[in-house]
């Protein structure tokens, strides 16, 4: 067993006291106190030569100069925000789509001479050399995702379900479609492709400025789920587009006009209701071809396509193909020289960066190791070298390298033990380091792009790690049932006695898709260190199906969702328990989402490990969870029925016997309401006792009062359940 105690150094005085961390210190910390990232460098959005960055400050966009290290205020918004046409009441049915569409932000022109502010719905352009502003859009309907040419004179947006081009100059405004509807949606997306494939936007400027390239989302038969608020005096139903495992996708079509106005060009990308997924669009370099990055239903076939706009003849740059299901990360990349595109892929176990000329016959694997890359940072191309973060030292940790584009040279960046999260721009020029450790809070630095310190942009405040008790936490090794060594993180609680037996809290997530969770990370002030003082020992572990060990590490949860996850979080515990000083009578385990799944799942199915349950939102049945992420890891329904029917957790209701708490919000619209539900009947029909609580007006997360009320009411819970 290897077992690692990271003691945080004290800051204060030694005689000085500290506080124990309560829900109310919780809710009072500062920044300094909070989780791994706090303290980091916001919502930077750098320039397209990397040498500067705008973020805001209060009511100004400030503009960041890495070589002076000084930042200044580019402009009041104050002016920009009074302006702006308000955004009509929601006094009608919920869109959706909207509530993720890009209303806000900050968007650079390709010279860096000017920027698109939104506010309000209305669209600004900032002249960065004078900090002046021109409106181009005063509207009720808000402009969604407003784009400027790459020649900088036209700038296209969404309205409604239309595009619009506006002249940067005469503010003439050219309505590029002209047939959008509710279910017919020109540029813009149903829920499911967003939330599941990360395609957040549906329509690209050419690199001439002469075209734009869109989707078209056909959702006439795309099934409809029911949302109600019903805290109006009359109820308003709210209908959401929601494709649940097996039914009909929308129907995509991509197509191409002219930004002057014109008929459209469609292109055909196959069927992609039944057979394919569109999963990444974008223009060629050359300004005459779209590319395509088409995958097959259930996610074991990508197909990279290059269509003429012309003749709509497709060619293939690249095919890859896995026996389970191949995870999607990031865009295609093509280098400036216009000849070659970078791309991350799984195919020999682990994720690595491939780099392809831009017909395919030419590719390089640059680079390789039984590690992953998670994110490729930025690329200088007159170097001849790239920035990739990876967990090379160790998957607990996160690490930013530089690599010659031929493979060679590798140099590490951030040799300092720990998770370094990297916001640099894309010729890596400069960067922003946000460094943090169990032992450290998050400290942001910035660097040149050969690894040079150049000096603190920000570091976390340490008032509450002076006031409060900040508990240690460990990092534990453990075998799995099949022999994988997995990771725990433990917090002993407050006045630790080693011949005493403790309750425990289990928090987990568990799901697919997702970084792993265990981490040489700051942890901060948080509900684990409240619980760890009111006197539980607080145990997170890994389970096989989590990003960041190797492709062969996540598919042992293919076609049967919950079983190996479920199996290694038990030998967690098992490992837990046989170190001494945990009561095996008294283990509670809690988790959202795909943590509530696995919470009910551990209480049904292990109910001889698990003894209570706080379980929120969680999915019941996976015929209930959305087409694309569902179909990924379980296939169709009508190709793996024994999958969907041994997952599902309402027929095994009758096995409850430890306390269950089920909490959902009543307008989820990720998981859907009705799982709950269907595990509420199931329980009522075995004749089980259980806790239910339900929060309206909430999609899937829930903050602010609710947000307290929950913690609080959780935290009475493990105490009525296993004190």
């Amino acid at each position: 067993m290897l077992k690692v105690t990271v003691f945080l150094l004290l800051i204060a005085p030694a005689f000085a006291q500290k506080k124990p961390i309560t829900l109310e210190s919780m809710s009072l910390a500062g920044r300094g106190g909070g989780r791994a990232g706090a303290g980091g460098p916001g919502a930077g959005t750098w320039a397209p030569d990397g040498r500067s960055f705008v973020f805001r400050q209060g009511r100004s966009l400030m503009i960041y100069d890495p070589a002076a290290r000084s930042a200044k205020e580019l402009v009041s918004t104050e002016a920009m925000d009074a302006a702006a046409m308000n955004p009509p009441a929601e006094d009608g049915p919920v869109d959706w789509t909207n509530r993720r569409a890009r209303t806000g932000g900050l968007a650079w022109s390709a010279d860096g001479k000017a920027l698109l502010y939104t506010a309000g719905g209305d669209v600004f352009l900032i002249h960065v050399d004078t900090g002046k502003w021109d409106q181009i859009t005063k509207t009720p309907v808000p402009e969604i995702d407003p784009k400027l040419s790459p020649d900088g004179k036209t700038i296209v947006f969404r309205r409604g379900w239309d595009i619009y081009t506006s002249d940067v100059a005469t503010h003439k405004e050219t309505r590029l479609t002209n047939n959008g509807t509710e279910t017919l949606r020109n540029g813009g997306t149903d829920w499911v492709y967003p939330e599941e494939i990360g395609l957040g936007t549906a329509f690209w400027w050419s690199p001439d400025s002469k075209s734009v390239a869109y989707l078209q989302f056909d959702m006439s038969r795309e099934p409809l789920v029911p949302h109600e608020d019903l805290l109006r005096v009359r109820a308003v139903y709210e209908p959401e587009r929601f494709p649940q495992a097996g039914e009909h996708n929308p129907d995509i079509h991509l197509g191409v006009v002219s930004a002057t106005g014109g008929p459209t060009r469609w292109l055909d990308v196959g069927d992609t209701r039944e057979s394919y997924l569109v999963a990444r669009v974008g223009w060629m370099p050359n300004a005459r071809s779209v590319y395509v990055l088409r995958t097959n239903r259930v996610q074991n076939r990508d197909e990279l396509l290059s269509i003429d706009v012309e003749s709509g003849s497709p060619s293939t740059i690249f095919k890859e193909s896995d026996p389970y299901w191949i995870n999607l990360q990031g865009d295609v990349e093509f280098l400036k020289d216009g000849k070659r595109l970078l791309w991350t892929s799984e195919r020999d176990g682990y994720r690595h960066i491939y780099l392809y000329s831009n017909d395919g016959k030419d590719v390089k694997q640059v680079t390789k190791g039984g590690w992953e890359v998670t994110a490729i940072n930025g690329v200088d191309e007159a170097a001849g070298r790239l920035f990739y973060t990876s967990t090379e030292p160790s998957s607990l940790e996160r690490h930013l390298y530089s690599i010659g584009l031929n493979g060679q040279d590798k140099r590490a960046l951030t040799p300092e033990p720990g998770t370094h999260g990297i916001s640099m721009g894309s010729t890596g020029a400069y960067y922003l380091d946000t460094f943090s450790s169990l032992a450290s809070p998050p400290r942001t630095t910035l660097h040149s792009g050969d690894g040079k310190e150049l000096g603190v942009y920000r570091e976390a405040d340490r008032t509450d790690m002076d006031q409060y008790e900040i508990l240690p936490t460990e990092i534990v090794k453990f075998k799995g049932p099949d022999g994988t060594e997995l990771y725990g993180r433990m917090i002993k609680p407050a006045g630790f006695q080693p011949g005493k037996k403790y309750p425990v809290v289990v928090s987990v997530y568990g799901g697919p898709g997702v970084g792993l969770p265990v981490r040489n990370s700051w942890q901060g002030i948080s509900l684990d260190q409240v619980l760890a003082h009111k006197g539980y020992v607080i145990w997170q572990a890994e389970n096989r199906g989590g990003m960041g060990r190797g492709h062969t590490f996540e598919t042992a949860i293919y076609h049967k969702l919950g079983v190996a996850e479920l199996a290694d979080q038990v030998a967690g515990v098992k490992h837990l328990i046989s170190l001494g000083f945990v009561d095996p009578a008294r283990i509670g385990i809690h988790g959202w989402s795909y943590g509530g799944f696995m919470t009910v799942n551990a209480l049904l199915n292990a109910p001889e490990v698990f003894h209570a349950g706080f379980a929120g939102a969680p999915v019941t049945s996976w015929m209930n969870y959305d087409t694309i992420y569902t179909e990924r890891y379980m296939g169709l329904p009508k190709d793996n029925p024994d999958g969907y029917r041994d997952t599902a957790l309402p027929q095994a209701a009758k096995n409850l016997k430890g306390k269950l708490m089920l909490v959902h919000n009543f307008e989820d619209d990720n998981v859907l309401f009705q799982n709950s539900l269907q595990m509420t009947n199931a329980l009522q029909l075995a004749g089980k006792q259980f806790e239910y609580m339900l929060y309206p007006q909430k999609a899937h997360g829930v903050s602010g009062a609710a947000s307290r009320q929950m913690n609080e009411m959780m935290v009475v819970f493990f105490d009525r359940a296993l004190k």
